[in-house]
């Protein structure tokens, strides 16, 4: 064999050799930290409501089942980016400072082929994170939800909504003057059909209550009125039963419902929330497109923290990590902002989602051209 094919045989393997010894670091390392956080977060929330187990008798094995079965991914997820950046930044700054960086680079490695081990790593994690964000972690949210608005007051859901709003179809409207989520009753219901601009069709009830045997919804005390050229025909009724096309999880109108809903059924709420044209659209619509775009905030956030902990500096890993928090702090305000802009401003919520991963991507872009090849 010639010794130029040697050569490209031993540097081939090292270069995987040198995949492999990156791309172990980086998930020993980000599995170390979750553990660590998910621990030290454990710790947190079980001395904040041991007062609420305490007072509700439930047993060490009932909690962990009913409770941090749901917490644990909740806040693993929630805190993901944070893990797999802190990760990147803490053992490529260990790389840098012990000058392992600085051999690679001299050995013939270009920066671009050291950061592919980074990049691979990224996606692999973000797939895991856009896989649970779509089904494991709603069905997590639900167990975790379930039990706070069950055991602890403080955090637990409202029962109660007032003045709902919703098209039932192009041409019909109601309204329930208050609903109570947990007995399905609701008070001063109101049905209105359009022909044109003109109501000719409107209907009121004292009281509308869920029948879960029927399947309908039961009208108290109706009074219906029919309006045409001829004039207007009244009629009352004590009771009716109405198949209308809601059904009580469409009225609870709480901040928790977008995190219990898989992708599918979320991509459903919506487009049933538009046809009503219910309020409050937009959260759900920034909650649909985060998921998404949330895995592209890992592969950034791990692009940034390679490139920053690559250079060996005074200081050490101690400012590497604050500026990653620095970073990681202002990525979460821009975050916070589009979300509120769009929420409650005319930002589209598509925008609110993935400007934050546009800008930030932009930063990367900027780094990368300034680092040290």
């Amino acid at each position: 064999m010639p010794i130029t094919g040697v050569l490209t045989f031993i540097t081939e393997r090292c270069m995987k050799k040198l995949d492999w010894y990156i791309l172990k670091n980086f998930i020993f390392t980000f599995v170390y930290c979750i553990i660590l956080f998910t621990v030290i977060s454990v710790v947190v929330d079980i001395s904040e409501k041991t007062d609420d187990f305490a007072k509700n008798n439930l047993s060490a094995k009932f909690v962990l089942t009913h409770y941090y079965a749901g917490f644990v991914p909740f806040i693993v997820s929630f805190l993901f980016p944070l893990f797999t950046f802190i990760a990147v930044i803490f053992f490529t700054s260990r790389l840098a400072n012990r000058s392992e960086i600085i051999a690679m680079l001299a050995s013939g490695t270009s920066f671009n082929r050291l950061l592919k081990p980074y990049i691979i790593g990224g996606i692999l994690l973000a797939a895991l994170l856009w896989i649970g964000n779509r089904t494991f972690v709603p069905r997590a949210n639900e167990i975790r939800t379930d039990f706070e608005s069950k055991y602890i007051p403080s955090l637990g859901q409202r029962s109660g909504n007032s003045n709902i709003y919703m098209r039932i179809d192009s041409v019909t409207y109601c309204g329930i003057r208050y609903y109570d989520t947990a007995t399905k009753t609701g008070s001063g219901f109101f049905l209105d059909r359009l022909h044109g601009e003109q109501v000719v069709f409107n209907l009121r009830a004292s009281s509308i209550n869920w029948d879960g045997e029927q399947k309908k919804w039961k009208l108290t005390s109706v009074i219906e009125r029919k309006v045409d050229s001829l004039g207007e025909e009244v009629k009352q009724d004590t009771v009716q039963r109405h198949d209308f096309n809601f059904s009580p999880d469409d009225l609870k109108r709480d901040e928790y419902v977008k995190n219990r809903l898989t992708t599918g059924e979320l991509k459903r709420m919506v487009e049933m929330e538009k046809l009503r044209g219910s309020e409050g659209i937009k959260d759900l619509e920034v909650e649909l497109y985060r998921r998404d775009a949330t895995p592209v905030t890992v592969i950034i956030l791990t692009l940034i923290g390679a490139i920053l902990a690559s250079r060996k500096i005074r200081g050490g890993s101690g400012i590497h990590l604050a500026a990653g928090f620095a970073i990681a702090a202002l990525f979460i305000l821009f975050d916070r902002f589009s979300t509120i802009f769009s929420v409650k401003g005319n930002l589209s919520p598509f925008i609110a989602a993935w400007l934050p991963n546009v800008i930030f991507a932009v930063v990367t872009w900027v780094l990368y051209r300034k680092a040290p090849k």
